[in-house]
């Protein structure tokens, strides 16, 4: 399959304001299961620099810098991939993991390394929800496919457009919340139970859709022998080919497309537009 996105950004200022250097975090992360065949990322006004780095994190960025004042930015992303079927169940977990537990362990310099992505408030609300849905499942693979199903039934997902994120008790309490706060809730569930997650912010084509598609949020959790697993709380699903990840963290605040400031006081406003469709 093969697939077309555009992605366009667009800041406009209350006035002509200097850009200070932005971080654009529009590259597609390495997977097996997709190719890149086109790739173009058109900024207007045209920086005086771009440079391709990759974070503490190792997530790839163009660090661009400008020399001009304006009163509007654009990032316009236009890509061509080639997807192929990928199992998100094909994987072996190391022996001897504990199950069920009240907090899942991670050992050696791997257990070292995961600690921030583990780090949260105790949240005694989720932790007895998640416990629920494990006494009821027969291994850790279950117990996570039946909690995808469980929000992903009992919670309503729909678009916000104010900034920021719900607290996860928010989203918990009222059943309903966008991709990136059921995303928060259940990195905040999965944590109080031990077990490490990161944000994932990126490209997610439904075939069902025919018009404009969102960025998309889901959020990775990290399975002994497994590796990062991906998981949709706003589908009930596991991560598959139709999913094309851009950023990953430990808080979803460090997956933001563009980041960046500008000098002066002028007022600023935001839009964002996916158009994501299949092509022969």
């Amino acid at each position: 399959m093969k697939l077309h996105i555009q992605h366009l950004t667009k800041y406009q200022y209350g006035e002509k304001v200097p850009l200070n250097p932005h971080q654009l975090f529009l590259i597609p992360q390495q997977r097996t299961y997709f190719k890149i065949k086109k790739a173009n990322w058109n900024i207007s006004p045209e920086p005086v620099g771009k440079n391709e780095r990759i974070n503490a994190e190792g997530n790839p960025f163009f660090q661009v810098a400008f020399n001009i004042e304006t009163d509007v930015l654009e990032v316009n992303v236009d890509l061509e991939i080639e997807t192929f079927d990928f199992n998100p169940f094909s994987f072996i977990l190391s022996p001897n993991i504990p199950y069920p537990f009240d907090s899942f362990e991670y050992h050696g310099n791997t257990g070292e390394f995961l600690r921030i992505y583990q780090k949260a408030a105790s949240e005694p609300e989720l932790t007895a929800f998640g416990l629920s849905i494990m006494s009821q499942s027969a291994d850790i693979v279950t117990f996570l496919v039946n909690l995808l199903d469980k929000i992903h039934q009992n919670w309503i997902h729909g678009l916000r457009f104010e900034p920021g994120l719900l607290t996860p008790m928010e989203t918990f309490s009222s059943k309903e919340g966008s991709c990136r706060d059921l995303s928060w809730m259940l990195m905040a569930l999965l944590r109080n139970l031990g077990m490490a997650t990161r944000f994932v912010s990126g490209y997610a084509y439904n075939p069902e859709l025919d018009a404009g598609h969102e960025l998309h949020g889901w959020i990775e959790v990290y399975l002994p022998g497994a590796g990062w697993v991906g998981l949709d709380p706003s589908l009930g699903l596991f991560t598959d080919h139709n999913y094309i990840p851009l950023a990953s963290s430990f808080h979803p605040s460090h997956t933001l497309p563009i980041s960046g400031t500008y000098g002066g006081l002028a007022a600023s406003s935001f839009t964002s537009e996916v158009w994501i469709k299949e092509i022969s």
